[in-house]
């Protein structure tokens, strides 16, 4: 690839980060890899990444990591792609402050930190791109999601702003819009879920019991679910095309919400997410 561009990656331990990392890697632009646990910093360079830590809760670990790519690319970064988060579920009235809190510092405070950090980089190169993994959960609110509905709310109006204020600097944005994806993201939602949801004190106690059967299912607990692969070709698009998207749909529910948003009166479309 003559275009060959360099580029930061959250959250790279397992599916949409490692493989959008991996996919990035065989197209020749140069990969920087990060994730939350050592360890998985360490398989990553293991498997020939370069990679560093970064926990997008933890400021200093943000300021770290930058300074270690600064370093290390001599203060060149074409591309950042804000893949790294998590969801947690629950009902909102049993969602604590605290909860919500560890939420948005990774899903959102943590992500515009790092955004931040790399603005000005991109300011002195007069180029770049900015990617932001988002969800169809930032196009609708379901039910159970509130904390993850929030923060994905939250990020897209942050990202909206931020583009529109970024206009004419050579940096360009894109938001990204998955809906179901294989990874172990069920997974990672059931082991918050309890720890942080007190079920036997719940009014929802009964829909809780349904909900831990999908969380524990294994592969596609809904249809229409794609593998990482698909939102790694929206990435890839977006940060090599001379025109990128400012948005990108990724899945069946992610289109049908998106018109069904425009289309539908709001009591009607309530209704039917009632029933996803």
């Amino acid at each position: 690839m003559n275009d060959k561009k360099t580029i930061l990656i959250t959250g790279c331990s397992t599916g949409i980060g490692y493989t959008t990392a991996t996919q990035l890697k065989m197209r020749g632009h140069r990969v920087f890899t990060s994730a939350r646990k050592q360890e998985d910093v360490d398989r990553l360079i293991q498997e020939g990444f370069e990679s560093v830590r970064l926990d997008l809760a933890d400021s200093r670990s943000i300021q770290e990591a930058i300074d270690q790519i600064i370093v290390l690319t001599n203060g060149k970064l074409d591309a950042l792609f804000n893949n790294g988060a998590f969801g947690q579920p629950g009902a909102v009235e049993d969602l604590s402050r605290e909860v919500l809190r560890e939420q948005f510092e990774t899903n959102l405070f943590g992500t515009h930190e790092l955004t931040n950090r790399v603005i000005p980089l991109m300011r002195q190169q007069n180029s770049g791109r900015i990617i932001y993994n988002s969800s169809v959960l930032g196009l609708v609110a379901m039910t159970y999601r509130g904390a993850y509905n929030a923060s994905k709310f939250a990020l897209e109006g942050l990202a909206d702003t931020l583009r529109l204020e970024l206009h004419g600097t050579g940096i360009h944005l894109s938001i990204i819009e998955p809906g179901p994806i294989l990874s172990d993201f069920r997974k990672n939602a059931f082991i918050l879920y309890k720890k942080n949801i007190n079920i036997s004190k719940s009014f929802h106690q009964k829909t809780y019991l349904k909900m831990e059967t999908r969380l524990q299912k294994e592969g596609p607990a809904v249809p229409f679910t794609l593998p990482a692969e698909a939102v790694s070709e929206k990435v890839i698009h977006a940060l090599e095309s001379k025109r990128p998207k400012l948005r990108y749909y990724v899945t069946f529910p992610t289109y049908l919400f998106a018109f069904l948003k425009r289309v539908l009166p709001i009591s009607w479309l309530d209704a039917l997410l009632r029933k996803v």
